[in-house]
């Protein structure tokens, strides 16, 4: 069996640019993967091209291999461009492997550790969940919640079995005032507690929005309510600011979301800075990477929440990670499965009583309609450009 062509499909989901790979082999077999850094599409295209040139020929069944020339075959070691077109190919590689064997892919990770996957999300992206209209711009980082919102968007989440609330500071027409908006997600967690005691388990994402002493001021006013973990709270750029953040608070840590690569997860899992790392199987290079990322964790029982701000290929590659891997903790889901453009996308797994269930078909359960996708056309996106108060640029 021989790969014969890569192709990039981009399709424009409500919210989100996906960008599908698929792999296509002489044998008939497909593989679908997906690669992250959505906005920037026209870029994965291109490096993908790049790739396929001598991609094509070679035998899919060698993935470790491949893996290795995609990575370090540019001599540049691959970053987040290279990372993403690297990733989307490499999850496509373990997609037809699993269909040519006849098993899921996790079957091909070492077989199944558990019977469900967990998942947290952000209220506003369960339509289901929460009525009001404003909290999908909640969500997406364009208003604040206010506590009425936020108490009966966790009161529901409570009552319908959900396990986690997780939410973030924001900015006010484009100015995140980060003294403010932290003050703000403290009230929205306090409100949370006093809704629901402890039914739901409280999570805040800062998105590397915060500095060094910002992120230590607000981990150490969050102890008194048991937050179960605090997400990225300094830029991607700086890992070794997470020595002084854990010197300084008893708060559980997760990073790694925009990090590209085994070794940008090396030194914060050997020191034991965080205790979950998250990495995105679509910009770190696919399961390959991530499984590599969670056996260095589990030797220093650190814990995986893979980072998943995309499509149902995304979903599906981070769900039978964490159906392999002993150290898996809840899964991120932005948008369940079934319901993301599914005249493109047939699933076989479902996000149902706040879990993924377990996919049985062969590979990684997803079927891609190429067809059907062509009735998306991409569409050029930007997030968020925020400034500081001063208007400095800062992050959204």
């Amino acid at each position: 069996m021989r790969i014969t062509d890569i192709t990039v499909h981009p399709v424009q989901a409500p919210g989100r640019t996906l960008v599908p790979v698929l792999v296509h082999t002489d044998a008939g077999l497909t593989g679908v993967g997906e690669a992250g850094l959505q906005r920037r599409w026209k870029a994965i295209e291109g490096a993908v091209e790049h790739l396929k040139r001598w991609l094509v020929g070679e035998d899919p069944m060698r993935i470790e291999h491949l893996w290795q020339r995609m990575a370090r075959g540019g001599f540049y070691p691959a970053d987040r461009l290279i990372g993403s077109a690297l990733s989307a190919i490499d999850i496509a590689l373990w997609d037809i492997k699993g269909q040519r064997l006849g098993v899921p892919v996790y079957e091909l990770l070492g077989g199944r550790c558990r019977d469900r996957v967990e998942c947290f999300f952000q209220p506003g992206y369960l339509t289901s969940v929460v009525e009001h209209p404003r909290m999908k711009e909640v969500a997406e980082g364009n208003l604040q919640a206010d506590d009425r919102e936020v108490r009966q968007a966790a009161e529901r989440m409570a009552a319908e079995g959900y396990r986690y609330f997780r939410v973030s500071p924001n900015a006010v027409d484009g100015i995140f005032d980060a003294s403010a908006a932290m003050q703000q997600v403290l009230r929205q967690l306090r409100t949370v507690r006093e809704a629901v005691g402890d039914a739901l388990e409280l999570m805040v994402d800062l998105h590397t929005r915060l500095s060094p002493p910002e992120a230590v001021w607000f981990c150490r006013a969050c102890e008194p309510l048991r937050v179960f973990v605090i997400e990225d709270p300094i830029r991607a750029e700086h890992p070794a600011g997470y020595r002084r953040i854990r010197a300084h608070t008893r708060v559980p840590l997760a990073a790694g979301e925009q990090w590209a690569g085994p070794w940008e997860f090396r030194a914060v899992i050997e020191e034991e800075l965080v205790d979950y790392v998250r990495p995105d199987l679509c910009i770190c290079g696919g399961l390959t990477a991530g499984r590599k990322i969670a056996a260095m964790a589990e030797t220093h029982l650190v814990k995986l929440l893979p980072h998943n701000p995309l499509g149902p290929v995304c979903t599906a590659a981070s769900l039978h990670l964490d159906l392999a891997c002993d150290n898996a903790g809840p899964q991120e889901v932005l948008w369940p499965p079934q319901d993301m453009l599914p005249d493109v996308f047939e699933c076989a797994f479902a996000l149902k009583n706040g879990a993924l269930s377990v996919p049985e078909a062969p590979g990684l359960g997803i079927r891609f309609n190429v067809e059907a996708a062509a009735a998306h056309p991409p569409e050029m996106t930007e997030p968020p450009h925020w400034r500081r108060p001063d208007g400095s640029y800062t992050n959204y």
